[in-house]
C-alpha cells in the first residue's frame, strides 16, 4: 500500500475529519418499502434531522444474487428468515428508474445524496448521475474488482467492514489504493440485524484507523444512538444509521432503523459530543470566571493587632477566594503584621512585611 490516504476529504464541499463534525449518513436502504413517496419523504426527514447525507443502494436482484431457490440462496435465520435471496432483493431494491428523479430531488431540498454500489452497472449509473462519492456495503467488501471500479472513480470512497478479519480490510484498502483512491474512509461495523452494542468493541475502530492510516468512523446498526455517541468520543469522522419513517411498518429494515425525530436527536447530540472533545486546554474556561471567587484561600480566625507575629492557629483554608492561596499558609506563618486584622479578614499580601511571592529566589 503506497498511498498516503488523506486525514481531511470532502463530499459535496463539507469538509470530513477529525477537526470537523462528524458526517451524519442517514441509509435508507430498503425502508422506501416499494414506493417512491416514502423514498423522498426520507430525503425529507434526513434533510430536517440536520444529517450531511441521505444513502441509497443501487441494485437489482439479478446484479445482487441469482434467482433460485437451492438451499444456500435461502435464509434460515434473522429477521428474513425463510426467504430466498432473490425475493427479498427484489422487495428490497431501489428501482433504477427511480435514481433520477431521487436524486435530483435530494439536490433541491439541499441534502447530499450519495449509494452503495453493488456492481460495476451500478458505478456507471450513478456516474451518469455525477454521484460525489461511494460507499461500499459490508457484503461486498470482499469483492476486490468492485472496490477498485469504484475508486477508479476518484472520488471519496467510505467502506464498511462488518464481518471482515484484519487481512480482509488489509486486502480492501490495498484494492483502493491500488486503483488511486485517496479519499477513503473505513467504518467500523457490526453486521448483526439488530446487534448488541457490546458486540461494536469501538476501541477496534481506533486501532483501525492508525493500523490502516485512514479516518475510521462507524456504521451502527444498533437500536438506540448511544454506540454512535461513544463512537464520536473515539474519535469517528462519520456515521452511519438506518433511517426509517415508521420502525413498525414492517418493511425488511424498519425494526432496527431510527425514526426521524431519533435521527435529529443523533445529529445534535453527536455534535456536542464532538464539541466536547476540543482541544487540550488546561486554561480558564468562560463558563470558570465566576466560579474562581468560591475557591479556597487564607482567613484570619482571630484578631490580631498590627507587630502581632502569624501563628498556624490565626488563619485558615476555606472558602471564599479573595485572599492569598493555601499553598502559601507556611510562608505566612511567622510573618509579622504590618496592620491590625480582625476574624474573617482575608489573608493579602499588603498585610505582611515580607510577602512570600516578592521574595529572592
Amino acid at each position: 500500500m503506497n498511498t498516503i490516504f488523506k486525514k481531511k476529504i470532502s463530499i459535496a464541499g463539507r469538509a470530513i475529519g477529525s477537526d470537523f463534525p462528524p458526517y451524519v449518513i442517514a441509509e435508507m436502504s430498503a425502508n422506501h418499502n416499494g414506493d417512491i413517496r416514502n423514498a423522498l419523504r426520507i430525503i425529507d426527514a434526513a434533510k430536517l434531522s440536520g444529517a450531511d447525507a441521505v444513502k441509497i443502494q443501487t441494485y437489482r436482484p439479478d446484479t445482487i444474487t441469482l434467482k433460485s431457490n437451492n438451499p444456500e440462496f435461502m435464509i434460515n435465520e434473522g429477521l428474513w428468515a425463510g426467504r430466498s435471496l432473490y425475493d427479498l432483493y427484489e422487495e428490497a431494491h431501489l428501482p433504477w428508474e427511480w435514481h433520477g428523479e431521487i436524486f435530483s430531488y435530494a439536490r433541491d431540498v439541499g441534502i447530499t445524496i450519495f449509494s452503495s454500489p453493488f456492481d460495476s452497472t451500478a458505478v456507471d449509473l450513478l456516474e451518469d448521475l455525477n454521484a460525489p462519492a461511494y460507499k461500499i456495503a459490508s457484503f461486498e467488501m470482499i469483492d476486490l474488482p468492485l472496490i477498485k471500479y469504484a475508486a477508479s472513480t476518484k472520488k471519496p470512497l467510505i467502506i464498511s467492514t462488518g464481518m471482515a478479519n484484519d487481512e480482509e480490510i488489509t486486502e480492501a484498502v490495498d484494492a483502493a489504493s491500488s486503483a488511486g483512491c485517496t479519499e477513503l474512509v473505513i467504518l467500523h461495523c457490526v453486521s448483526g440485524y439488530p446487534p448488541l452494542s457490546s458486540d461494536y468493541n469501538l476501541r477496534t475502530m481506533q486501532d483501525m484507523g492508525s493500523r490502516f492510516n485512514v479516518m475510521a468512523g462507524l456504521s451502527d446498526h444498533t437500536l438506540d444512538n448511544l454506540t454512535a455517541l461513544a463512537s464520536v468520543a473515539l474519535g469517528a469522522v462519520v456515521i452511519e444509521k438506518h433511517v426509517t419513517l415508521d420502525r413498525s411498518r414492517g418493511g425488511p429494515d424498519d425494526s432496527f432503523s431510527l425514526e426521524p425525530s431519533e435521527l435529529k436527536k443523533l445529529c445534535v447530540d453527536s455534535l456536542r459530543a464532538w464539541e466536547a472533545l476540543g482541544k487540550v486546554d488546561y486554561g480558564l474556561k468562560p463558563g470558570e470566571k465566576g466560579s474562581l471567587l468560591h475557591r479556597r484561600s487564607l482567613y484570619f480566625v482571630e484578631n490580631l493587632a498590627a507587630g502581632d507575629v502569624i501563628s498556624s492557629e490565626s488563619i485558615k483554608s476555606v472558602r471564599p477566594g479573595n485572599g492569598m492561596l493555601p499553598k502559601f499558609f507556611d510562608d505566612v506563618v511567622g510573618q509579622t503584621l504590618k496592620f491590625s486584622v480582625s476574624y474573617g479578614d482575608p489573608v493579602l499580601e499588603e498585610l505582611l512585611y515580607c510577602p512570600p511571592t516578592k521574595r529572592s529566589p
